[in-house]
């Protein structure tokens, strides 16, 4: 199976094609240092030519309002090449919740994505991940002083990014969803705690102080971070961090 993976030497990217093609595919990473651009739709054409499945992995370069036109952009470029390449299943890697908090611009896109890939031409496939483990690196930066790190206790469900790339792979090597496959991590964790805990494995000796106003997630009400019903992928953070 050819399969093309746009986004494919980023952080997830670059693990699908790995496992894919350890698996016995021939995937193709493509990004614009490879000379493809999804905004200009520069090599678009040619990397859809002659593949069976297109992965979907790009990512908008900010999370505020910009990201919609971003995704609006990026999906119609891609879906008028797999289209014309007549590419039979269309991956892409969306958020659970996505759908659930229209209050953050980047959740609103991600819902936007969802939408215009389900309504387009090409059989397809949605995968859903909560959290990145890796995400956490940058938390403690988004509300922190010299003593300090401000985080609300909202419910989130981390997952690693191995574990991710390993069901993008699976979903993309086998037949179209039509549909999404939800996967978490095996742990949920309120935001805080979570907080402390990467701060104390780093030897990083500042308090997390729980402030529901903080942060991103401080709009997130009740548990919409989270699927309890979701595939449920192996890697602990404890385990993950160490």
């Amino acid at each position: 199976m050819q399969v093309a993976v746009i986004g494919g030497t980023g952080l997830i990217g670059s693990q699908v094609v790995k496992i894919l093609n350890a698996a016995g595919h021939e995937a193709v990473p493509h990004s614009q240092s490879t000379g493809v651009d999804v905004i200009s739709g520069q090599g678009l054409d040619e990397a859809m030519a002659g593949v069976d499945v297109a992965v979907n992995l790009t990512n908008s370069p900010t999370f505020d309002d910009a990201s919609l036109a971003f995704l609006q952009t990026s999906m119609d470029n891609l879906l008028a090449a797999a289209d014309k390449g007549g590419i039979g299943h269309f991956v892409i890697l969306s958020i659970v919740g996505t759908d659930q908090v229209p209050e953050l611009d980047y959740y609103r896109a991600k819902a936007l994505q969802e939408k215009i890939l389900a309504d387009g031409p090409i059989p397809s496939s949605i995968v859903r991940a909560t959290q990145f483990m890796d995400f956490m690196d940058a938390v403690p930066s988004w509300t922190a002083d010299a003593d300090s790190v401000r985080l609300p206790a909202t419910p989130i469900q981390p997952i690693a990014s191995k574990d991710v790339a390993a069901a993008v792979a699976e979903v993309a090597a086998g037949t179209p969803l039509n549909g999404i496959h939800n996967i978490a991590g095996p742990e949920i964790f309120p935001l805080d705690e979570l907080g402390r805990i990467t701060l104390s494995h780093k030897g990083d000796h500042r308090t997390v102080v729980t402030d529901p106003t903080a942060g991103m997630f401080a709009v997130v009400k009740g548990d919409v971070l989270t699927d309890k019903n979701a595939h449920l992928a192996p890697t602990r953070y404890t385990d993950w961090i160490s």
